[in-house]
């Protein structure tokens, strides 16, 4: 039988949707464990809105059993076209509202960019994309200690899976002041130069304020040993302590990330700025709880997918006014390699998630 998440194991207890570290006795000590023998809405959230994380995302994040569900104790999250809800129509003129009025899993969770409420014009489409973006509640939030998930990514030109985590309370300030651990990023595409589903990446987000974000210190890409990260499951871990953060791809090391003193020092941010993370940890911003996100993206124009990757033949540009419309009439080219030879969207085309996993690795609490 499998283990249900939360469970009591060796010395740790604690209440059915709470963690609580300080509990345990013997280490290392199981904190959280999802098999995903069932969704279980005590423990995930649904987030639920249009904004596209800042990066104008084709797909709306919505709540449905049919995007996000469980099969053959896997979580899967599987995109669906709006025009096939709500007809084609709809994307150049009706109204998406998601304010909601019922609480967790129906109110709206973010209106940035006009994430809550977006009316269709010729020129400027409805999200055309449904998907799923789940997140554990606060209460599950946790500060060092080994992260374990078991995934297989999506196949399919433009999909964007991501396994990743943010600050519970934003102590440093607002992104990327506080921090961001991606644990694995991929891209869908079989065919996109070095950026296809061959690959996932690793990355760590902190500084000051926007731009002045030192990621491209703490990055790390990777191909699949043997075959795609679409064909089957692989498993990443973070170990992440007081004084570094490691992470592995089927027990491989693929990157160490260690500031030597801090965080500031290590991005070489100088005495022009203030130093926001001056009262914190060696490994301030990552010296706070975090929690957990996972989630299945649509293309967007943030940059994830580049522009300028030789015979990608990427719909849109990431400076086109009319991206959302550009991706969507180019539906003909992608939307072929969502549904793999089947008359609908495959399953090919979803996130799968195995487990997930979170030991605390040392007393005292860190």
């Amino acid at each position: 039988m499998r283990i249900l998440h939360l469970t009591l194991l060796a010395a740790c207890a604690f209440a059915a949707d709470i963690v609580d570290p300080k509990d345990c006795t013997e280490f290392p000590c199981l904190i959280f464990n999802d098999e995903f023998d069932f969704l279980d809405h005590d423990v995930w959230e649904h987030e639920v809105t249009m904004s596209g994380g800042g990066n104008f995302e084709f797909q709306a994040y919505v709540n449905n059993r049919s995007i996000s569900y469980i099969k053959d104790s896997s979580l899967v999250i599987k995109p669906a076209l709006v025009s096939e809800w709500k007809g084609e129509d709809f994307l150049t003129s009706g109204n998406m509202n998601l304010w909601g009025m019922n609480g967790r899993g129906d109110v709206c969770t973010g209106n940035a960019f006009w994430g809550c409420d977006r009316t269709g014009t010729p020129t400027n489409l409805i999200n055309p994309i449904l998907s799923a973006r789940l997140r554990t509640l606060t209460d599950s939030a946790f500060k060092y200690g080994r992260i374990e998930v078991r995934s297989k990514m999506p196949r399919g030109d433009w999909l964007w899976p991501a396994i990743w985590m943010l600050p519970r309370n934003w102590p440093y300030g607002l992104w990327p002041a506080s921090g961001e651990i991606d644990i694995v990023e991929s891209r869908g595409n079989d065919v996109y130069g070095e950026l296809g589903n061959e690959y996932g990446g690793t990355t760590l987000h902190w500084g000051p304020f926007w731009p002045h974000n030192r990621y491209d210190l703490t990055h790390v890409e990777y191909k699949a040993a043997q075959t795609s990260f679409a064909d089957e499951y692989h498993v990443w871990r973070v170990d992440w302590t007081k004084d570094k953060l490691e992470a592995f791809l089927d027990d491989e090391l693929v990157m160490s990330v260690d500031p030597v003193t801090n965080f500031w020092d290590f991005g070489e941010f100088g005495d022009n700025i203030d130093n926001i993370w001056r009262s914190g940890e060696k490994m301030a911003p990552f010296d706070q709880k975090f929690y957990i996100i996972l989630n299945l993206a649509v293309g967007g124009t943030g940059g994830f997918f580049p522009d300028d990757i030789p015979g990608s033949n990427k719909p849109w540009s990431n400076t086109s006014p009319t991206a959302f419309l550009d991706f969507w009439n180019a539906r003909d080219d992608w939307l072929p390699t969502w549904k793999q030879g089947e008359t609908s969207i495959s399953e090919k085309a979803a996130l799968f998630i195995d487990y997930i996993k979170v030991w605390k690795m040392e007393s005292p609490e860190q």
